[in-house]
């Protein structure tokens, strides 16, 4: 017995996804977009967006590498570092090398 499979390729330009959400914010979404004149569809779409550009590995990175080179962080940076060479230097002081 031979069995022949057929393979239907259906390409969607959108993507239909089925979310929970909490009433109140489904309300709050409804309002936005209603005071926005848009689609809850635009609205959880443009959100979605904008929460992966802020989130994503890239621009976290980016993000925390902006704020350890600060100035501010060099100069605590060489406080803490004089501390921790002070601290091993006492731990260590009857230790034979």
């Amino acid at each position: 017995m031979k069995i022949d499979f057929f393979y239907t390729l259906v390409i969607l330009k959108n993507m239909k996804i089925t979310i929970s959400l909490p009433d109140a914010v489904f309300l709050d979404a409804e309002e936005t977009a209603r005071n926005m004149n848009i689609s809850r569809s635009t609205l959880f779409l443009n959100a979605l967006k904008d929460y992966l550009k802020k989130n994503s590995r890239k621009n976290i990175t980016q993000r925390l590498n902006e704020i350890y080179s600060a100035e501010y962080y060099k100069e605590d940076y060489v406080t803490i570092s004089n501390a921790a060479i002070e601290s091993i230097k006492e731990t260590t002081k009857n230790d034979a090398w």
